[in-house]
């Protein structure tokens, strides 16, 4: 089932105007806090009314602003998971599921009981949301969400309110449910490793709108703008300065790099994941340069070097450097070499 939308929505200070398609996917809202994620999901749902625009789920338009049509949100079939899961408080598991399904009793108890089994909330069905885990709130919501037989599905940062351990437990049980479920879903999220984990194509959102969208593996290796490079967790970034079509001046880093991709004439920053720098045996030939430690930082499962090039005095940018552990004592000295590889270089537009 497919989605389509573009819409704005003006506040004072704020302006959403977002263009969206997804088919049969899921699809990853990715951005900062504020930027109007959530926003857009409600808008899909009909929670909020767009100033302008469309909104059309599966083929059928849900919402024109032109021809004057907004379908009220309990008609759209739309499946949202919100934040805090929003159940009935005063209803136990089994009544909170239940009270979606427009069907007789009997037909309805055995969709409820089906999907209790399947959640794995047997032993909790009786309870009220106060009395149970947020793992099992969350479950509870979902297959509530489920039952009522939605078109698309909406998921706003459902892992938020989760710790570490029951987050990880969650997310593979509702990227299960997503890979059964045969329509669109759209997933908000701050955080680049379970947008990745869960979705098929990211678009990347910064200040009410989609700066880059595609599929996941080339949001990631090929970012286009800043906010893209910057989401998915790239930590050195400089102004740049284009020289030829393969040449380019890092303007805080103090060097000049050549390039294997073709340095676009409205280039603005350069940027290199930490991960993707080599250690040099010597400053020879293009892209290798001689660097300082500043300092090392103890990461859980690595370490990172902080450091900056040693070309030019005046540039006291610092960078960032991942390496195993092991190595970390190679770099005692305080000084080394670094290749840049010339294929690891993004070209960022802005």
């Amino acid at each position: 089932m497919s989605l389509y939308i573009d819409i704005e929505k003006i506040f004072p200070d704020f302006k959403l105007s977002v263009r969206l398609e997804g088919e049969n996917e899921v699809v990853a809202l990715l951005g900062r806090s504020g930027c109007g994620k959530s926003l857009t999901l409600k808008c899909i749902a009909g929670i909020e009314k767009p100033d302008r625009g469309r909104v059309i789920i599966n083929g059928e338009t849900v919402f024109d602003s032109e021809r004057r049509i907004d379908i009220p949100p309990q008609k759209r079939r739309v499946g949202f998971l919100f934040q805090n899961y929003a159940l009935f408080p005063t209803k136990t598991v089994w009544n909170n599921i239940s009270s979606v399904i427009r069907k007789p009793r009997k037909e309805r108890d055995e969709i409820v009981r089906n999907i209790i089994k399947s959640f794995q909330l047997d032993g909790v069905s009786n309870l009220y949301p106060r009395q149970i885990s947020g793992g099992q709130q969350q479950r509870a919501a979902l297959a509530r969400m489920l039952v009522s037989e939605p078109q698309i599905l909406l998921l706003d940062e459902p892992f938020s309110a989760l710790d570490t351990y029951l987050k990880w437990q969650v997310e593979k049980e509702i990227t299960s449910v997503l890979e059964e479920f045969s329509g669109t879903t759209v997933f908000v999220s701050h955080d680049r490793g379970e947008a990745y984990r869960i979705s098929n194509k990211i678009a990347v959102m910064e200040k009410g709108k989609i700066e880059s969208m595609g599929a996941k593996e080339d949001v990631f290796n090929a970012p286009v703008t800043l906010a893209a490079a910057l989401i998915t967790g790239c930590k050195n970034v400089s102004g740049a300065e284009k020289l030829g079509d393969r040449h380019v001046r890092a303007l805080e880093w103090g060097i000049d790099l050549r390039t294997e991709s073709f340095v676009p004439a409205e280039i603005k920053y350069i940027a290199v994941r930490a991960h993707h720098f080599e250690r040099a045996a010597a400053p020879d030939g293009d892209n290798a340069f001689p660097c300082r430690v500043h300092r090392i930082i103890d990461e859980p499962f690595e370490k990172i070097i902080e450091f900056s090039f040693e070309t030019n005095a005046e540039i006291k940018s610092r960078l960032h450097f991942a390496i195993s552990r092991e190595k970390a004592g190679e770099y005692d000295s305080g000084e080394f070499t670094l290749h840049v590889p010339a294929d690891k270089i993004m070209c960022l537009e802005g």
